[in-house]
């Protein structure tokens, strides 16, 4: 007698065909772009029906958004995650956040392209879901960051968009699978601003 298979639940079902669908349109902007993505090679590189797509997702703009809302959401996450186990000192909670979110990109190459180099140009919702994720982490910075230093108010914002720069020319260079190896350099280049002010970067 043949073991009977486990009935998965309907709802942990959907949730991964949804994830496929999402993982299969970050592949496919990275590899193609976002204009030369077309419904069908989402669901064929996802594995699902054309109606499984369009009863979790309006269209494609859709899926793109929801691909790039759930890894903003787990890139953040981590940054966030690193900060709080980290030191009580100012430099080593940046260090271990910057160290987060490069191991993140690396890890997930599709998802670094999708987010930092399609998200800019490839619709107007996408390009305010990427300001919009460059001002949590400009804020994540500025919370963390000592106060009362004399720097201009822009610092963090100005070192936010330095470090994403630099990062969107490493994934341009399709080499999202290294970008661990800028952690010095992005730390130097973050912390630089802070030394030799009259309060000591805690």
């Amino acid at each position: 007698m043949k073991p009977t298979r486990p009935v998965l639940p309907k709802e942990f079902v959907a949730a991964r065909k949804r994830r496929r669908i999402m993982d299969a349109m970050a592949e496919l902007s990275a590899e193609q772009g976002y204009e030369a993505t077309k419904i069908g090679d989402i669901v064929r590189r996802a594995g699902v029906a054309r109606k499984t797509l369009y009863d979790n997702f309006e269209g494609k703009e859709e899926v793109f958004l929801a691909a790039i809302d759930s890894a903003l959401q787990e890139a953040l996450a981590r940054v966030e995650e690193g900060c709080a186990g980290s030191g009580d000192e100012w430099s080593e909670r940046l260090e271990a956040g910057l160290a987060a979110l490069l191991g993140y990109l690396a890890e997930n190459p599709a998802e670094a392209r999708m987010c930092m180099i399609d998200a800019l140009s490839a619709t107007p919702a996408s390009g305010a879901r990427y300001d919009d994720a460059l001002h949590r982490f400009v804020e994540l910075m500025r919370r963390n960051a000592p106060r009362d230093t004399g720097l201009p108010e822009t610092i963090e914002d100005t070192l936010a968009g330095g470090i994403a720069w630099i990062l969107s020319q490493q994934i341009r260079r399709d080499e999202a699978e290294r970008a661990p190896e800028l952690l010095a350099q992005l730390f130097e280049f973050a912390i630089s601003p802070y030394r030799g002010v009259e309060k000591s970067v805690k």
